[in-house]
């Protein structure tokens, strides 16, 4: 039997995808070993430049080292390098998204092929299983209807579509009922969720609350505008981690306007302040070097930064990604002002949650995802990472930690 190796690029839904890729496997092994691979799947991501430069050195190097294997193509990228990259023999099967599916077919070809379908397609497919994985991730949309100006993803990944409901609630009722109690609600743009299907995040999410086994639900990303009342009314649940990643992207007007995103700031920090004020830590996307971002935008985008109530924050210095708007804009901002700015920045959130820590130490519930030697680590409900030493194998266990010490990148404890 062949053996198949799966390497993943870039975000959740990626790592969803591959999920789905791995259990359509039927006539082929799983192998964690690439250097043992027949075929390997790269499930690769086109979100900047940068990343498609990650996954053609990958396959370089794969080919190099690895000549007999044939490499295929999957992914974001392979809507937008795929073709050049099949044209240059550098892989021997191109897939788009909607051919994940038909995986275990498309592996038995003896031919190389260009397989791209279309960016209409939701997956139906039930997984039951997340391999390596205590945490489970639904993916429950497809898509993009945003056209942020420095952004590829929705030519890529197609207008926003949801999953089936009932799809959704089946797949999280078989992973429960296999122990599964954690569950990252993922897609292009989540809370887009319903809108094509008279639903809402709000309405799924009472529903999956009503599955048996479910103990903890996050969400992947939201945009502000899409946080309404009827989701509010839900902030108080106990099955709620008390963490939303809100993506602002920035905090100047000027910037949010040339960015062509949806929010304010004057919205904006009303709606944090509301969620922070329930208990919450709140994460954010947030882009610094964007072309037109001068120091006057700059000083009062970091001023603003430190009156929100952020605790977790994903920051990027800007990169260009061709066929983008942003790519055309000018002044472009120098990398050595961008990695400042990032440094500012990201050292900022770390204080901030470096207090939010010292305010919400006591009874953490966790659920530890690896460790070895005595050592596990795992996350809070509030999305912290605690470090727990005991002589115990707490491995996919749900522990309740009465206290931590509180250091500076991380919470420990001793259980």
């Amino acid at each position: 039997m062949k053996k198949v190796y799966f390497k993943t690029f870039g975000c959740r839904t990626n790592q969803f995808d591959t999920q789905v890729m791995m259990s359509k496997l039927k006539d082929f092994e799983l192998t964690m070993n690439e250097d043992d691979a027949d075929v390997i799947m790269v499930n690769s991501c086109t979100v900047t430049n940068g990343a498609d430069s990650s996954v053609r050195a990958y396959i370089n190097g794969r080919n190099r080292k690895n000549p007999n294997a044939k490499i295929v193509l999957a992914g974001c990228g392979s809507h937008s390098k795929g073709e050049s990259l099949f044209e240059d023999k550098k892989v021997f099967g191109v897939i788009g998204h909607s051919e994940k599916e038909k995986i275990n077919d498309i592996l038995k070809y003896e031919k190389p092929f260009y397989q791209i379908g279309d960016l209409k397609h939701i997956d139906t497919t039930i997984v039951e299983e997340f391999i390596g994985k205590s945490r489970a991730f639904i993916k429950i949309q497809e898509g993009c209807d945003f056209r942020c100006s420095y952004c590829i993803i929705p030519s890529v990944r197609g207008n926003a579509r949801s999953h089936r409901e009932e799809d959704i609630l089946l797949q999280i009722k078989k992973l429960a009922s296999n122990g599964f109690g954690e569950f990252i609600l993922t897609g292009t743009n989540v809370g887009s969720y319903g809108k094509d299907q008279n639903s809402s995040m709000a309405k799924l999410l009472k529903k999956m609350s009503m599955i048996r086994g479910v103990r903890r639900i996050r969400i992947g990303s939201l945009e502000p505008i899409q946080i309404d009342d009827e989701f509010k009314e839900l902030l108080n649940e106990p099955w709620m981690a008390k963490h939303l990643h809100i993506a602002l992207q920035h905090t100047s007007d000027k910037m949010l306007k040339l960015m062509n995103r949806r929010n304010e700031f004057h919205t904006d920090i009303k709606l944090l302040e509301e969620i922070a004020s329930k208990g919450y830590g709140i994460g954010t996307d947030y882009i610094v070097g964007h072309p037109g971002e001068d120091e006057k935008e700059w000083r009062e985008a970091i001023e603003r930064v430190e009156r929100l109530p952020l605790t977790h924050v994903h920051a990027f210095s800007y990169s260009k990604r061709d066929h983008t708007v942003s790519a055309t804009m000018r002044p472009e901002i120098k990398g050595n002002i961008a990695k400042e700015r990032h440094r500012e920045l990201t050292a900022i959130i770390k204080k901030k949650n470096y207090d939010f820590r010292n305010r919400y130490n006591q009874n953490l519930e966790v659920l530890i995802e690896q460790g070895r030697d005595g050592v596990y680590h795992g996350y809070d409900q509030y999305f912290n990472k605690i470090e727990v030493k005991s002589d115990e194998d707490l491995t996919s266990n749900w522990i309740t930690i009465a206290e931590v010490n509180v250091e500076n990148d991380k919470n420990m404890a001793i259980y």
